[in-house]
């Protein structure tokens, strides 16, 4: 078993379940256990890091690579939560190898890409190529919600000629993507006993009513300004609750939107922009609310940052060297590479796997890619 594999079979055994709002009290929630394996790892390692407190059991881990010729410095950058288990067909964390996949949680997204990073990162601190770059490695929690450890770690300071964001491409270079803006919707009610449900407000059926008009709405943006990369923007109903039993009326539902931004959007502004075609076209005669989002993610613009291009032209040389070619992609998705890059850094993103994959019942990753991943990572970083 080689290396890479080794440090992916342990961190997916290793829970590292984001909630995502829920009130989850498994004890696999939060990323603690994966930070404490880390710090470990560098520790042996003898570099230098720290840990960054986020939350109570979420902290960032970033270890620095330094070169004693170094011109550059890059930073490298993955998340260490996973999203829960939720009817999974395998054992979430198991780490089962087969016909040269690794199954489990996490697997794809993106422990993966984090095992590349950290061998490629102990081959540049083990064998100091000469020449060498700086490399800044950040392990942040939370990217799976809300994004409060990439946050924290540009609130450190942190500076770099370029950002690579682990994330599943299939070895492809992501130069742009989707921004996201999350919020809640609630209509109020009034309970009663079912058997009298004339004597009540029903929530549920209020709901009903405006998510008639959500969908209007959602139709109206695939058919609105598209991004020439991107295409169109585009909104969501994920989620859906309300009412505490089915004899009672239910006083409260409350629904999870997620509205995919592109670039030229603001999180702000398209959240007023609904607000309006809610309220007027709904036409309603009963209150509903808004909560403040909980994530709101800028695109990846792909011009970005001044030195955009030529990181994604040296990360395509070397990704030539060890796979003869390359793509250079936009995605639906959204990554901590758009929060790096409003912070001035130039961001990409690259790792192992298909983003298909990722999240899904039997999560699974090609070990030949996550080897590959780690050659590409550490041939990047050692160059001049």
């Amino acid at each position: 078993m080689t290396e890479t594999t080794r440090l992916l079979k342990d961190l997916v055994a290793i829970p590292s379940v984001n909630p995502m709002g829920r009130d989850l009290q498994w004890p696999e929630v939060f990323e603690h256990r994966v930070t404490a394996y880390l710090e470990d790892f560098f520790r042996c390692l003898g570099v230098r890091y720290e840990r960054q407190p986020v939350a109570p059991q979420r902290e960032n881990i970033v270890a620095y690579f330094e070169s004693a010729a170094a011109r550059k410095t890059y930073l490298f950058d993955v998340h260490q939560d996973t999203v829960p288990t939720d009817n999974m067909t395998i054992d979430p964390f198991g780490a089962r190898i087969e016909n040269d996949r690794l199954y489990g949680r996490g697997a794809c997204d993106i422990k993966g890409g984090m095992a590349a990073m950290l061998t490629a990162f102990a081959r540049l601190v083990r064998e100091k190529p000469a020449g060498a770059a700086n490399v800044i490695m950040a392990c942040t929690v939370d990217e799976e919600h809300t994004f409060l450890g990439v946050q924290k770690l540009i609130q450190t300071g942190v500076s770099a000629a370029g950002a690579i964001v682990a994330e599943p491409t299939n070895l492809g270079i992501v130069h742009t993507h989707k921004g996201a803006v999350r919020w809640h919707l609630t209509t109020p009610g009034r309970a009663c006993h079912s058997s009298s449900p004339e004597k009540g407000v029903n929530a549920i059926y209020r709901m009903g009513h405006l998510l008639q008009v959500i969908e209007r709405y959602a139709q109206e943006l695939r058919s609105g300004r598209a991004d020439p990369h991107l295409g169109s923007a585009s909104l969501s109903v994920g989620r859906i609750e309300g009412g505490t039993s089915v004899n009672t009326v239910p006083d409260r539902c409350r629904i999870e939107i997620d509205r995919r931004l592109i670039p030229g959007e603001e999180p702000g502004e398209v959240l007023r922009q609904f607000a309006e075609f809610v309220k007027v076209e709904g036409k309603t005669d009963f209150p509903f609310e808004f909560s403040d989002p909980w994530t709101a993610l800028l695109p990846l613009d792909w011009d970005g940052p001044e030195g955009k291009s030529e990181l994604v032209a040296r990360l395509g040389r070397v990704i030539n060297q060890v796979r003869s070619k390359h793509e250079v992609m936009a995605v639906p998705y959204g990554t901590e590479a758009a929060p790096l890059a409003a912070a001035g850094i130039p961001a990409v993103v690259f790792g192992p796997g298909d983003i298909t994959q990722a999240h899904t019942c039997d999560e699974w990753v090609s070990l030949e890619e996550v080897e590959q991943a780690s050659d590409i990572l550490y041939t990047f970083g050692s160059l001049h």
